[in-house]
């Protein structure tokens, strides 16, 4: 029970310092949506970047 405590209380403190490191990052969380297989692309709209990339021809 001890080790479950201790393993516990190790992933409260790395969820707690990853959630800091976004409210200051000011950055939110984001999937890749590319890559090497880019047809399982699941995202509704596309952010501006792609849509730049789309239309210069570069993807």
């Amino acid at each position: 029970m001890n080790l479950f405590l201790i393993t516990f209380a190790i992933m409260l403190v790395v969820v707690g310092l990853m959630a800091i490191g976004v409210i200051f990052g000011r950055r939110a969380i984001k999937g890749s949506c590319g890559g090497i297989n880019n047809s399982d692309c699941v995202c509704v709209e596309k952010c501006d970047k792609r849509k730049k990339l789309e239309a210069e021809g570069r993807v």
